[in-house]
């Protein structure tokens, strides 16, 4: 598998919910070169961006999660705050269109495997 190209960005935020699942997603994009930063919640990962917003290149979020708020609003809040960061949705239950992602964002249904993930990277609204 091939690293980050040399205009993608390296920080990856990834929000999921499901520790084992997170696990997997943060070792397939450290395999691949990335530095990843995690988070268990939506309301977690906002508090991640306040302080490392403009570190972060990338937003990869699960759509179904507990708090205040799931990954089509979180990612609809960081399109609008910080539109710098590419957004790249996944779950496992409900399949939306593209369309309904926020921002230009790509969708990449679960189970996924590291290639499908990392094109959905490069796919996403460049910066």
């Amino acid at each position: 598998m091939s690293g980050p190209q040399q205009s993608s960005p390296s920080l990856v935020l990834v929000v999921e919910d499901e520790g084992l699942v997170r696990l997997m997603a943060v070792d397939m994009l450290e395999d691949a070169g990335f530095t990843v930063i995690e988070a268990s919640s939506a309301d977690e990962a906002w508090t991640v961006l306040q302080s490392r917003s403009d570190d972060v290149g990338v937003l990869f979020t699960d759509i179904e999660m507990p708090g205040s708020m799931n990954g089509f609003a979180l990612a609809s809040r960081v399109a609008e705050c910080w539109p710098h960061i590419r957004l790249v949705l996944t779950s496992g239950r409900c399949r939306p269109i593209a369309c309904e992602v926020p921002d230009h964002g790509r969708f990449v249904p679960k189970p996924y495997l590291a290639d499908q993930l990392l094109k959905a990277f490069d796919q996403a609204r460049p910066i």
